[in-house]
């Protein structure tokens, strides 16, 4: 996380061609704003930076973000998608998925976002999204990809940038995190079998996007999510070799360049090495940091948090351009009840940093919230919308500045 906004912006245009700028995908638009007694203002927005929300638990289920509705499918005492689809039998488990596909993220969901300038939207997916890839001893709901196909659709009617983002690996990337889309003892998926089925989904996305016009506004695909920082061979082979199987599909459909995916890693920040090392030279590569200061090792006090954001850097050692995937309004879990940061008395504060974080994040190319929505009760603070209705987040993004201090 470190490196100059000079440096940055020069190779971001260099270096990613599909990017929303490069196509003028944000182009400007006009907004009415409420001003009270019934007035309202027109004012023209025109952001060249990713403002988006991750759609955390569409694809893959975390429930500790939606207890009700994890329960209301039968899964509530299940840890991950993996154990309820082994619970409640495949057939059972298909039905109640779909029906959470169909009402967890919905096109009036999409009007909110749009409503509230969010023109980006990350979409973390399992590699069971391709059912071919699914062994006979694993279990994983089925259906997923013509509800993803319908997300793309919408995304792209409203001129929106979709990050596809393989969050869940063969094998599983990481142990005891649903994100993976199970709750594994082990994290099986390095070695270069499990590498072959995640570059299987790479490439067969890869031609889904470009052959599939629902995808005309999704750019960015992801390679994995959140790795374990202690595998020698992730970085020399399999951020290697899937930069390599994308760019193979790309050129055997005869994809121009100024079309070819953004292909994303996480960045050397993350701490499971630097990922430039095995795609220097290449172009059309973005970089991923996560920002969770509840998790980073500073003073966690207000103070620190504010000075902390106002002061961040990113992009270090070349992981230029760089987009922050995922963070959020959660602080200390010692603290987080504490009256001093409870969400609802001190929503002053939360305001400044989610001004502070969103200013710092806007020197690379963006941001992603995590997440677009949550079931925490009056807890917004892993939730944009709920944080939006709460009056934390303003509705314009352009008021992080200022509301920030720094």
């Amino acid at each position: 996380m470190r490196g100059s906004l000079l440096s940055l912006l020069t190779l971001t245009s260099a270096v990613s061609a599909w990017l929303p700028a490069e196509r003028g995908l944000f182009k400007s638009e006009a907004r009415s704003l409420s001003i009270g007694q019934g007035r309202s203002l027109t004012k023209r927005f025109n952001p060249d930076k990713i403002r988006g929300v991750n759609l955390g638990s569409l694809f893959i289920v975390e429930p500790w973000m939606m207890s009700q509705a994890w329960g209301d499918m039968g899964c509530g005492d299940q840890k991950s998608e993996f154990d309820c689809v082994n619970k409640l039998g495949q057939d059972a488990a298909d039905a109640a998925f779909k029906k959470h596909w169909d009402t967890w993220i919905t096109e009036e969901d999409m009007d909110k976002m749009k409503e509230y300038g969010i023109n980006a939207i990350r979409v973390p997916v399992g590699y069971w999204m391709v059912e071919e890839l699914v062994d006979p001893s694993e279990h994983f709901p089925r259906g997923g990809l013509e509800y993803l196909d319908r997300l793309a659709g919408w995304a792209a009617s409203r001129n929106m940038y979709m990050n596809l983002d393989l969050h869940g690996a063969p094998y599983s990337q990481e142990i005891h995190q649903p994100f993976t889309g199970q709750y594994s003892e082990d994290a099986g998926f390095y070695q270069t079998s499990q590498y072959e089925r995640a570059y299987t989904f790479l490439q067969k996305m890869t031609e889904h996007i470009h052959k599939t016009d629902a995808y005309r506004t999704t750019g960015m695909i992801e390679v994995l999510n959140e790795p374990q920082r202690t595998h020698d061979t992730l970085i020399p082979e399999y951020y290697a070799t899937a930069y390599g199987k994308i760019r193979e599909t790309e050129a055997s459909l005869g994809v121009a360049d100024d079309k070819k995916l953004t292909i994303q890693f996480m960045a050397e920040s993350w701490g499971a090495g630097n990922p430039r090392t095995a795609v220097e030279g290449k172009t059309d590569v973005a970089f991923d940091d996560h920002r969770y200061l509840k998790w980073a090792s500073i003073d966690q006090s207000k103070p620190s948090y504010i000075a902390t954001s106002c002061g961040d850097t990113f992009g270090g050692n070349d992981n230029s351009p760089i987009v922050v995937g995922e963070w959020s309004l959660a602080v200390d879990d010692a603290q987080e009840s504490n009256a001093d940061w409870e969400p609802q008395g001190n929503k002053d504060w939360y305001k400044q940093w989610w001004g502070a974080q969103v200013q710092a994040y806007e020197k690379g190319l963006g941001w992603f919230f995590w997440s677009w929505k949550v079931q925490l009760g009056d807890d917004y603070r892993w939730g944009y919308r709920q944080a939006v209705e709460a009056g934390v987040i303003s509705q314009n993004i352009d008021d992080a500045a200022g509301l920030a201090k720094c």
